[in-house]
């Protein structure tokens, strides 16, 4: 298998640049093996049941990015990825040329030197502590570099986010409203929430062969009260979105059942990969072509089936990427 058998056509207009409001109101297209069935987000109570279990991902985003400028005046934008300690980081820095030994300026007499480099990642030092108040003041949510706006931060987090530490949304969630969170909890459905901060190896291209790209890691947690929730449960397990997919893989053992953990997991899913946990539905975004993602859930639906689909949703002008539409897959 190789990575243009995950390539689909895509007009850009369809990337979505803003999301739906209310957010419920966006569309969702419904697939099983046999039928593709077109409603709207807020559908989604017709197929939820009492004894379902609803798994969504707790995570918040960070406030992580900041734009700047090299000494030469050139700009630059760097996102921090890890805390090293009070004023050092690993990071990710966007620019022309960047090299170890620059220094960059922002806003509020910020100032880093870049001390380190290993791959795409730089180690940076600033000028003075980088605290709580200092991010909320000075940063910025890292949002999709495909959205040529400044999206207002309700719009990138999920109506349920509360452990702070990822770098993008878990965008499957973002759908959810709280009226329908009522809704869902009224039909008897549990709400069992794991949390799996995400990092940019979830968007790094597969360069070469599919079986030899690396993930990066990121950290996730399960308490016991959700692995007793999904071990016991009566009815179907839905996903929200492949966080969640890839929280239940890591924490599973090899008969299914979830083990309640805090780690970290480089899982990588692709088509062959044989899951431990009996997921009966995904709620999931349309993904970019030749991404980790679309390989994920090709290896959850089958590769053909949603190459289908997402033509489908181009012929039908379905909204793409995380701040679009959603989507339904229905085993």
């Amino acid at each position: 298998m190789e990575i243009n058998d995950f390539d689909y056509n895509l007009p850009t207009e369809l990337i979505s640049q803003k999301a739906v409001t209310p957010k419920d109101h966006s569309r969702l297209m419904v697939v099983t093996k046999e039928i593709i069935e077109h409603k709207h987000f807020y559908d989604i109570l017709e197929y939820l049941e009492k004894g379902d279990v609803l798994v969504i991902n707790e995570t918040k985003v960070s406030k992580a990015k900041i734009l700047g400028q090299k000494l030469t005046g050139s700009k630059i934008q760097l996102i921090l990825t890890e805390r090293i300690d009070e004023r050092a980081f690993k990071a990710r820095i966007q620019g022309n040329k960047i090299k170890v030994g620059q220094i960059y300026e922002f806003n509020d007499n910020l100032i880093c030197d870049v001390t380190g480099q290993s791959d795409d990642i730089f180690e940076v030092k600033f000028n003075k502590p980088i605290t709580k108040e200092v991010l909320e003041k000075s940063f910025i949510l890292p949002t999709p570099p495909y959205v040529k706006r400044v999206v207002p931060d309700q719009e990138y987090q999920t109506v349920y986010s509360k452990k702070t530490g990822s770098l993008a949304a878990p965008t499957a969630g973002l759908h959810f409203t709280d009226e329908l969170l009522e809704k869902i909890k009224a039909k008897s459905v549990l709400i069992a929430k794991v949390c799996l901060h995400i990092d940019f190896g979830t968007f790094l291209p597969v360069r070469g062969a599919i079986t030899e790209h690396k993930m990066h890691r990121e950290y996730f947690e399960i308490d016991k009260e959700t692995a007793d929730m999904i071990n016991n449960r009566k009815g179907k397990l839905v996903a929200v979105g492949t966080t969640s997919v890839r929280a239940l893989e890591s924490s599973a053992d090899d008969q299914g059942k979830i083990i309640p953990q805090k780690s970290y997991t480089e899982i990588f899913i692709y088509p062959g990969y044989k899951f431990k946990t009996k997921i009966d539905a995904l709620i999931t975004n349309f993904h970019l072509p030749k991404s980790t993602l679309l390989m994920l859930v090709s290896a959850y639906f089958g590769r053909e089936r949603i190459l289908e689909a997402y033509k489908e949703a181009v012929q039908e002008r379905y909204r793409f990427y995380s701040l679009g539409d959603a989507c339904l897959l229905v085993l």
